[in-house]
């Protein structure tokens, strides 16, 4: 039921942390992967691609532009023939205080975490329609999904919006197979977060909050990500699968 063999997944921001985790979870559970990023990808998730006995590629493209979405479409299509899965991962944030938030940082994160993966859902979308097979569509949204956090409003907002992006289209394509849902993931050791880690007064508030007592890595991300890829999740649909170390539930 967790078997990717013959599926073909987009991730986007897969150039390091949780993207390249996700992509090796993938390609691992058999899936051909094109990795999406500005950047080429980190050494260590090269090298994890290249033990698995999968194809994977690396595309460049800036998620934070509407122009990125047709080139990725396409180069998936010209590579593997087709598409199964779509992970919209990238995402990024400004961490400012509200009172000192720009129009340009309200527009790079909101294009980045909301606009940009809303069409490029809509363009995977298309093509499994198109090709009457169905899919999976998964949005990595995050705690501050169901949160207000601190000194992120624009990520904030944007995560809310991805969240309910989720569940609007898992009740449209429903009715052609296709499955959209989340992961929530908590604070993770991840170079988003290197801020924060170096905070000597916010980072051990979260710490004592979250009942595993150590940040998320990437890896553990690889099975809620499988799960929601594959045939185990047909019957799920607009949910989001918190994993946080138990960060919400406290």
């Amino acid at each position: 039921m967790f078997d990717l063999q013959h599926k073909v997944a987009i991730v986007t921001g897969a150039s390091r942390g949780i993207g390249g985790g996700l992509a090796i979870a993938l390609a691992q559970a058999g899936a051909n992967v094109l990795l999406v990023s500005r950047s080429q990808p980190d050494q260590w998730i090269t090298d994890a691609l290249g033990e698995a006995d999968t194809k994977s590629l690396h595309f460049a493209a800036d998620l934070s532009l509407m122009s990125s979405v047709h080139p990725v479409i396409t180069a998936a299509l010209e590579h593997f023939g087709q598409i199964d899965v779509l992970v919209n991962n990238a995402g990024m944030l400004r961490r400012k205080d509200f009172l000192d938030q720009t129009e340009d940082d309200w527009d790079t994160v909101l294009n980045t975490n909301l606009k940009v993966p809303y069409f490029l859902s809509q363009a995977v979308a298309r093509h499994l329609i198109e090709r009457g097979s169905g899919g999976k569509i998964i949005n990595i949204c995050s705690v501050l999904s169901m949160q207000g956090g601190f000194r992120v409003s624009g990520y904030v907002s944007s995560k809310h919006g991805i969240a309910g992006m989720t569940k609007a289209l898992a009740n449209e394509l429903a009715s052609h197979g296709i499955n959209v849902n989340g992961i929530a993931p908590g604070y993770f050791d991840t170079d988003i977060n290197t801020e924060l880690k170096n905070d000597a007064v916010r980072l051990p508030q979260i710490m004592a909050r979250i009942p595993h007592g150590r940040l998320g890595v990437p890896s553990d991300l690889a099975g809620a990500v499988v799960f929601l890829a594959s045939a185990a999740s047909d019957y799920i649909n607009g949910t989001i699968l918190n994993v946080d170390g138990g960060w919400l539930s406290r």
